[in-house]
Parts: structure tokens; C-alpha cells; sequence
């Protein structure tokens, strides 16, 4: 059996490393620890006693949910409860937000629906090239890790909706260290991805990071300017985990 290669890198997200293999128990219990780590350590504050995480780890660690089909369940069902919370969130930010900024935060929201359609159609193709029931739960993470952050994200704006100095507003990248590196990494693990990926799935890339742009673009100019780097570590750390994933056997 192959052995689980858990590690954390760059944005501080938990990654599968090739050749690995997520299908014990203790990888389990590993990677419900690996899921607490968010971008940004005011979102671990926050999320480290999130009761969706806590019931996430709790089913996790149950015997009869060991396998790789129940330990997705567990996945798919926190990805389900995050849903709700965001959804929850949502509404209590259009409540409070003035009109100008309910008309974008519904733009960012749609776009975020496009974007994790076409990011589904693209972590289909990927799974497609792996061999072993294994990977499923690699896949799985990074299918309920993007709804994690958004409903966190919109946890805290609707918390802060109507308070945030202007001044506070991000900059253009070019004028950010930070958020320049960010971008590099992340048309670095772009490319290695697209290397990886067989033909016929390279459009499927290209679409879903289209619509990964769109959504940034829509969202930005809604947040404070650590949230934008937020917001493309979160992606950079999604990418090197696709381009971890595709092509294992």
C-alpha cells in the first residue's frame, strides 16, 4: 500500500504529494487536521472551533466511515453544511450591505457559482487520470476546501459590511509585493498543470481558470487587501494540488 504524503507548503493548505495514497485510518485523522489550516490566521481562528469542521473530524474518526467511500461521505457532507453557512451568510450580508454593494456582492456570488461549475468539470478530468479509489478523497478536499473559504469569507463581510475604510481597499498587484509573488506561483502551478493534464482536458483548464478570474476580479474591489491574497494563495494552493493529483497511479 502507498503511503500517505501529507504536507503543507506554500499558503499553509494541506497537499497530497505524489505517489500519495489517502486510504487509512490515520491519513484520515491527519487530513482532518490538515483541513483546520486556512490562508489566513485570522480564518484559523475562526474556523478552529467551527462545529462543521468538528463534526467533519468526528465522522472522520468513525470506524464504520473508514473506507474511501465513507470517509467522502464525511467530506461531502461537510461541503454541504459549509454550503448552507454560506448561503446563511449571504443573505445576512445583502441585509446589511447598502445598495451599490448588494448589486457586486451578487456579481461576485455568481461568479463564484460559475467558477466552482467549470473548477467541477475540471476536477472530473483530473480524477479521470488517476488510478485507485484513493484519489477520490484528494479530489474531495478540493471540491469542499473552496466553499470552506468563501462561507468564511462572507461570514466575516457580513460582519463588517458597512464598517471597512476605503482605505483599506487593495492596490493594484503591480503596487504589492505580496500579491505579485502570489500571482507568479500561481501562473508557475498553472503551467505545470496544463503540462500534466491530456489534451482534450486543457480547454477544461483554461475555462475554469477563466471563470477563477472573473470571480477574483468581481470579488476584489469587495475586500480588504489581505483578503486578495487570500483569495489568490486559496487558488495557488488549489492549483499545485491538482497538478499533485493528475497522473497518479
Amino acid at each position: 500500500m502507498m503511503k500517505t504524503a501529507l504536507r503543507f507548503g506554500l499558503w499553509g493548505r494541506a497537499r497530497v504529494g505524489a505517489p500519495a495514497a489517502l486510504c487509512t485510518f490515520a491519513s484520515a485523522m491527519t487530513l482532518a487536521s490538515a483541513l483546520m489550516i486556512a490562508p489566513g490566521a485570522a480564518h484559523a481562528e475562526v474556523a478552529a472551533a467551527d462545529p462543521i469542521d468538528a463534526s467533519m473530524r468526528t465522522c472522520l474518526a468513525r470506524a464504520d466511515m473508514s473506507s474511501t467511500i465513507g470517509q467522502v461521505q464525511c467530506m461531502d457532507a461537510a461541503r454541504l453544511a459549509w454550503q448552507a453557512s454560506m448561503d446563511q451568510s449571504f443573505q445576512q450580508l445583502l441585509s446589511k450591505a447598502p445598495d451599490a454593494q448588494r448589486k457586486k456582492w451578487d456579481e461576485s456570488q455568481k461568479r463564484w457559482k460559475a467558477w466552482r461549475e467549470a473548477d467541477g468539470k475540471l476536477l472530473a478530468d483530473i480524477l479521470a487520470t488517476t488510478r485507485g479509489t484513493s484519489y477520490q478523497l484528494a479530489v474531495a478536499d478540493m471540491q469542499l476546501q473552496p466553499v470552506r473559504d468563501r462561507a468564511l469569507a462572507l461570514r466575516a463581510a457580513a460582519m463588517d459590511a458597512g464598517r471597512q475604510d476605503p482605505k483599506k481597499r487593495p492596490r493594484a498587484c503591480s503596487f504589492d509585493a505580496q500579491c505579485e509573488h502570489a500571482m507568479f506561483d500561481l501562473n508557475r502551478y498553472y503551467r505545470r498543470l496544463h503540462a500534466k493534464l491530456p489534451s482534450h482536458a486543457r480547454p477544461v483548464l483554461s475555462r475554469a481558470q477563466r471563470a477563477w478570474t472573473a470571480y477574483r476580479d468581481a470579488t476584489v474591489p469587495l475586500m480588504d487587501a489581505r483578503s486578495q491574497v487570500d483569495i489568490i494563495g486559496a487558488r495557488v494552493a488549489q492549483l499545485k494540488r491538482m497538478g499533485d493529483t493528475a497522473g497518479n497511479d
